[in-house]
């Protein structure tokens, strides 16, 4: 992939990609984005192996995701609260950010496979197929997944 074509792509992934790992880092921003910072270097270095059987996107959430579970190895002992709505402040009105404080305290419970599922299809927009790819599991498995997720949230919602 040419330079050119690289920066066009990432422009518009960035946005959707902080705030992704904004969630999975339950909200700490500094270190969302370092891994954000890292996933897109580490993209950029492998962008001449990008190959077009997939979307950008896919492939450059797949990065991103690889990059956080590094990251998560290399600092098991590091964890934080997740800020109210954190990483839908950017986006909505403080308003509309309290609303959903509960829903995204409730998300930042989820074991990992099960939040980034969630994360992944509800505010991501992408499909089983593509988070499939990106986690590299397989497509039942994120629809396993998915299934438990709701189940969790209802669960907690309902508390």
């Amino acid at each position: 992939m040419k330079r050119e074509a690289f920066i066009a792509n990432i422009s518009s992934e960035q946005e959707p990609l902080r705030r992704f790992l904004l969630a999975l880092c339950e909200g700490d921003r500094m270190e969302a984005e370092d891994i954000a910072q890292e996933a897109m270097i580490k993209a950029y270095l492998s962008s001449d192996r990008f190959v077009e059987r997939c979307k950008f996107s896919t492939w450059l959430f797949k990065i991103a995701y690889n990059t956080f579970l590094d990251h998560k190895r290399s600092v098991r002992n590091h964890e934080t609260d997740l800020e109210a709505a954190g990483f839908m402040a950017a986006t909505q009105s403080a308003d509309d950010a309290f609303i959903y404080q509960e829903l995204y305290e409730a998300i930042g419970t989820l074991p990992l496979k099960e939040k980034s599922a969630i994360l992944l299809f509800y505010v991501s927009g992408y499909t089983v197929k593509e988070i499939s790819k990106i986690t590299s599991c397989s497509q039942l498995a994120v629809k396993q997944q998915l299934s438990r997720g709701r189940d969790k949230l209802r669960q907690l919602l309902k508390q």
